[in-house]
């Protein structure tokens, strides 16, 4: 069963079907899908969840397809937990981290969002899907659309950190590098797209590939306990995540599956890539393209497709925007792993570096609840800390040689002069 009504302008509010068509010819508004949300409310109930297998899929009736999911089965319900060793660090008395830097099967939230896309593109009787991106939603298109079955054309900027372009290789789709920067690769794509009969998932079938996002806010609600956090820092990069997020918690709200809650939204970039944060600070009504220069190239997007929506859930919320240097982002990423265990790639450095600011500003209190994203694996960015990490002591295979580098530190023989 279906609980889709159709597709609503953002901007204007008119309606279309449940099509292939993602720009309104009126307004030239993206479009988002519409719900009858009194059906959804008498179907998708706590009883209900509490039955369900743990993945994206257990909100079924708050995402974008006609009949039973098809993709993406073991994507989603990644781990969320009480973050102390940070929140110490930080000096905050309530810090949560949800952990997408684990979810099945590439490692990044983009396991959520192609999901829905593949199983929709399906329905339409595609068989061809394509993406432009930064790198995990090559991976995960890549991994996904081969589950599936599907023909996948990737188009990817080609200086891409070497770990995203094997873990798209992988899977055998046909990968484009185009020497360009993101935004160059997307107006391609959108070129290619107008002219072949393919699923580009985040341009021709976007408004329901962004529907995926939500998945990551309702986990939140429900990891929680079935409460709003006060306070949640989201990485920006076309600015889509941060908007569903914002709506999930408002659908779990009309539902009656949450009482009214109004979490602030924080949005995080990068410094060398900071058009929505920028947005915020002025609190313009414009967002300004700007050319990417930064270690996170996951997050490397000069011209956000949803960075106007971005702004306003940011400021809507009462939240606030904040970026990072390069050097911020390593320090971070550093101290997640050190404190938390958590590897997680350069958009998780900008995450929690730009919480970090936030919380030392004032803007997010000291004794709030703050849940902190983290929507990719470090594994596939390892080039921007390679030199930041050390070495291994290196011994010979002996007792002596194991005392004589490492005596001191352990407390027995005293180690030796180098």
């Amino acid at each position: 069963m279906s609980y889709v009504l159709g597709l609503k302008c953002r901007e204007c509010g008119r309606l279309y079907p449940k099509e292939v068509v993602f720009v309104c010819e009126y307004c030239f508004g993206s479009l988002e899908v519409d719900y009858d949300y009194d059906a959804v409310r008498r179907s998708l109930t706590k009883a209900a969840l509490a039955s369900r297998p743990k993945s994206l899929w257990r909100y079924r009736e708050l995402l974008p397809i006609e009949g039973d999911p098809t993709v993406g089965f073991a994507s989603g319900f990644t781990p969320f937990f009480r973050a102390e060793r940070l929140a110490e660090a930080l000096g905050v008395e309530e810090l949560y981290i949800k952990d997408d830097s684990v979810s099945h099967p590439t490692l990044s939230f983009k396991d959520r969002v192609v999901s829905v896309a593949l199983t929709r593109a399906k329905e339409f009787g595609f068989d061809t899907v394509a993406c432009a991106s930064t790198g995990n939603l090559a991976n995960s298109v890549a991994a996904l659309g081969a589950r599936a079955g599907l023909e996948r054309y990737i188009f990817i900027p080609a200086d891409l950190e070497i770990g995203k372009i094997i873990g798209s290789l992988i899977y055998r789709p046909t990968l484009v590098a185009v020497e360009g920067n993101y935004d160059e690769v997307n107006r391609l794509c959108a070129e290619i797209g107008a002219k072949y009969p393919w699923a580009f998932v985040n341009i021709n079938i976007r408004p329901y590939y962004a529907e995926g996002s939500k998945t990551y806010g309702y986990e939140i609600v429900e990891q929680l306990g079935w409460r709003s956090p006060e306070h949640i820092v989201v990485p920006c990069a076309g600015g889509s995540l941060i908007t569903k997020i914002g709506k999930a918690i408002k659908e779990f709200v009309k539902i009656g599956l949450l009482p009214e809650a109004h979490p602030k939204l924080y949005a995080a970039q990068a410094a060398g890539c900071a058009p929505i944060v920028t947005t915020i600070k002025e609190r313009a009504d414009i967002v300004k393209p700007v050319k990417p220069n930064t270690i996170a190239k996951s997050l490397a997007i000069g011209n956000p497709a949803d960075g106007y929506f971005a702004t306003q859930a940011a400021l809507d919320s009462g939240g606030w925007g904040e970026s990072a240097t390069d050097e911020e982002i390593i320090e971070a990423m550093k101290l997640l792993a050190q404190t938390e265990g958590i590897f997680t790639e350069t958009a998780g450095g900008v995450t929690l570096a730009a919480a970090k600011k936030l919380i030392e500003q004032g803007r997010i209190p000291r004794k709030e609840s703050i849940v902190v994203c983290i929507t990719g694996n470090g594994l596939k960015t390892q080039e921007p800390v390679m030199q930041r990490l050390g070495a291994p002591v290196r011994i010979k295979p002996t007792l002596a040689s194991f005392e004589a580098e490492l005596g001191e530190q352990i407390g027995g023989a005293p180690a030796r002069k180098r």
